[in-house]
């Protein structure tokens, strides 16, 4: 998905390394599936490709049909501020 959006967005690889703030071997990985890319590192990518994601319980898990999200724009917020 990372690689279609940046695709379409007519980025390369180093350029959305660039503003994601990682190396362009490390886009290389995740775009090719790396199973441990670090969660804060794949927001960013995410927020930068203005790829929205929606995180919430599965509807099965709790048997009600709008069990509301968690705010993403907040983790991602979090995971920009330096530790």
């Amino acid at each position: 998905m990372l690689r279609e959006r940046r695709q379409k967005a007519g980025l390369d690889q180093a350029e959305l390394a660039r503003r994601v703030g990682v190396s362009r071997q490390w886009l290389v990985e995740v775009e090719r599936g790396k199973p441990r890319a670090e969660i804060g590192l794949v927001l960013r990518a995410l927020n930068v490709l203005d790829i929205p994601l929606e995180v919430g319980t599965p509807r099965y898990a709790t048997g009600v049909a709008d069990t509301p999200g968690i705010d993403i724009d907040a983790i991602v917020d979090a995971a920009r501020k330096p530790s």
